[in-house]
């Protein structure tokens, strides 16, 4: 199979747009046209009947019936053989023809009743030349009378006749021109359309600009400066490129604390080997480093785990899982016969992994638990509300314990505290917690609570994309 490359937005919409612009002109040309030719035929129509006016007015019969023309000429054509305009009268007795329509054959007409009025054509007629031509022919039926006698009155009818010679050089002329100045407009038309969608694009042309000097490492993000419609693009863009560095951040942080971690237990091993300990003795620090590192390992890995997440995930219901925490946690602190309230609103929802939920809420609860005294509170509700974006989120912990004394917040939500700079006690997983809501652009902030007594635990994720 055949693979081509796709055309560009500009050159779509150029091909789109210069594809309704012929259509257009055409139906105008086609409309123009049409109204021209009828109008021309109503001018014709409106010339033939003077012309049949005036030899009624002027014309008469003579005693023996026959038709007297107009002493001064109608028309100097009617006057010229093959001229192309003809003039016929037909009546009871006879037939006239003007001296033009001597010779060229014309198709017969009927009488008509006084009054009546006929326009027809093209019809076909034999040139004076003998070639075939095409002719407009108006008809008016008069009533003649001679000194108001109503014995001597009589019908009589009037044909004028026009072969289609001049009407067709105006139309031919009217057309050249039509397609002429049609064609300049819709070349200048799509010159500007051209010019127009290039000015339009322009937002696109600079996005991909920044986008070359991102995927170029000689910008970091893409800036803020575009139109609304590429306001939600840019970001998604921003915040995969974040979510992305953040990622190998974290990774790279991980190893590196896995590292760090690892170094102690090897070098134990290490001058154990060195000290040329006896078998049971290397046996036994072997198991012991071993396990050790085993649980260095498999923590670090879960704080890798826990950190990352997608960055457009499905809704997932929160009551759930807090539940199923709850009761995990009820049966381990059972002791303390510790109450578990919920103030959850409906139909809120959490835009993550479900892994990090289970992180978020199991550390809180957890460090709720093992610090009330008899009650434990969970709120969550809407957060923070943007237009066009899903809403925030508030998820909050609180207990009846002693509380965190207002000096040591900041040493417990500190940033980048490592396992063994960790503060134990209330802050038990709170740097987990913490990496959670960052990787989410959220903040967690500890305080006294308001409805227990104890402290309040309390996270705001911002409207997502």
């Amino acid at each position: 199979m055949s693979w081509h490359q796709p055309r560009s937005l500009q050159a779509r919409q150029l091909l789109a747009a210069s594809l309704g612009l012929l259509a257009f002109l055409a139906l105008a040309g086609y409309a123009l046209d049409r109204a021209f030719l009828e109008t021309a035929e109503s001018s014709l129509r409106q010339r033939l009947k003077s012309y049949a006016l005036a030899y009624a007015a002027k014309g008469e019969f003579a005693r023996n019936g026959e038709f007297i023309p107009p002493y001064e000429s109608v028309d100097p054509r009617f006057e010229m053989p093959g001229s192309g305009l003809y003039a016929e009268v037909a009546f009871p007795r006879g037939h006239w023809d003007s001296p033009s329509a001597v010779g060229p054959e014309l198709p017969d007409g009927q009488m008509l009743s006084a009054g009546a009025e006929t326009f027809e054509g093209p019809l076909s007629i034999i040139e004076l030349d003998g070639s075939a031509g095409e002719a407009y022919r108006y008809g008016y039926g008069v009533i003649w009378g001679a000194d108001g006698d109503a014995r001597a009155e009589f019908p009589y009818t009037i044909y004028i006749l026009e072969n289609t010679t001049q009407l067709g050089r105006q139309v031919a002329v009217f057309r050249e021109a039509l397609w002429r100045y049609l064609g300049g407009a819709g070349a200048i038309l799509v010159l500007m359309q051209a010019l127009i969608m290039r000015w339009s694009l322009r937002p696109l042309r600079f996005v991909i600009d920044e986008l070359k000097r991102v995927q170029r490492g000689l910008a970091s993000r893409m800036s803020g400066r575009h139109p609304r419609e590429l306001e939600p693009l840019t970001e998604s863009i921003n915040a995969f490129i974040e979510s992305e560095r953040e990622n190998l951040d974290r990774q790279r942080n991980t190893l590196a604390d896995l590292a760090h971690s690892l170094k102690t237990p090897l070098a134990v091993l290490r001058a154990r080997l060195d000290d040329h300990a006896s078998d049971g003795e290397l046996r036994e620090e072997v198991d012991t480093q071993i396990r050790r590192m085993n649980d260095m390992v498999s923590y670090q890995l879960a704080r890798a785990a826990s950190g990352g997440h997608a960055l457009f995930a499905a809704p997932i219901a929160i009551e759930p899982h807090a539940e199923q925490i709850v009761r995990g946690l009820e049966k381990v602190y059972a002791y303390k016969g510790v109450l578990c309230e919920f103030d959850i609103a409906d139909g809120v929802q959490f835009y993550g992994e479900p892994g990090d939920l289970q992180e978020l809420l199991g550390n809180l609860l957890e460090n709720a638990f093992k610090w009330a005294r008899s009650r434990v509170l969970l709120t969550v509700k809407l957060g923070e509300m943007a237009t066009g974006r899903r809403p925030g989120l508030l998820i909050a912990v609180d207990d009846d314990g002693p509380g965190i004394p207002p000096e040591k917040v900041a040493v417990v939500l500190q940033r980048g505290v490592r396992g063994d700079e960790r503060v134990h006690g209330h802050g038990i997983g709170l740097s987990i917690v913490q990496d959670l809501v960052r990787g989410y652009r959220g903040t967690l902030d500890v305080q006294k609570s308001e409805e227990l007594g104890g402290a309040r635990f309390e996270v705001q994720l911002p409207p997502g994309l």
